[in-house]
């Protein structure tokens, strides 16, 4: 391209930039559509995503071409730098929505049969019979432990109970809890 047809083409960005001129658009993308897409396949780039690539190229100048500076390079150059680029975000777009229908961490989980149900709701009726049975301090301090998710400090502040009294209670309720679970289990 020679330092004319730079200008002329610089020309008609800035009327299409100023004054929306239709004729000057048209010019453009009579020009620069066809080695667009030309320069795409040669990416490798399918000509069906060519084409599209070359509409959403063409619009931005249309809706940008204010943007465009001939200071600092000539209009292909601009454009070809934005086809490069949106190029580059398309296949990015791709490989990031591609997935493995057949990942397990995609899968749902499979149903419990009856059984393991059974027996889940057996263990949770143990284990609530067995914190019923503890004294209600033992009960209290485990509530907040492990169903407030609370620290030994943070409960040791709440109650005012010395730090350590805090702890040897809950080593405690759990020595009952073991107790109580594994004569059940017998």
């Amino acid at each position: 391209m020679d330092a004319e047809e730079r200008q002329h083409f610089a020309a008609l960005a800035k009327a299409v930039a100023e004054r929306r001129d239709h004729s000057a658009f048209s010019e453009l993308y009579d020009y620069f559509a066809p080695r667009l897409k030309s320069w795409l396949v040669r990416q490798r780039m399918p000509s069906s995503e060519a084409e599209e690539l070359v509409q959403e190229v063409m619009i931005i100048l249309w809706h940008k071409a204010d943007l465009y500076d001939p200071a600092r390079s000539s209009l292909s150059t601009w454009i070809f730098r934005i086809a490069r680029n949106r190029r580059i975000d398309a296949r990015r777009r791709l490989t990031t929505r591609i997935f493995d229908d057949t990942d397990p961490t995609l899968q749902p989980e499979a149903e419990k049969g009856a059984d393991i149900i059974v027996e889940s709701e057996n263990r949770d009726a143990l284990v609530r019979a067995a914190l019923a049975a503890l004294p209600a301090d033992q009960q209290a301090l485990l509530r907040f432990s492990f169903f407030l998710g609370q620290s030994h400090s943070e409960i040791a502040a709440e109650t005012g109970l010395p730090l350590g009294t805090v702890k040897s209670r809950i080593r405690l309720a759990f020595g009952r809890l073991r107790k109580s679970l594994e004569s059940e289990r017998r």
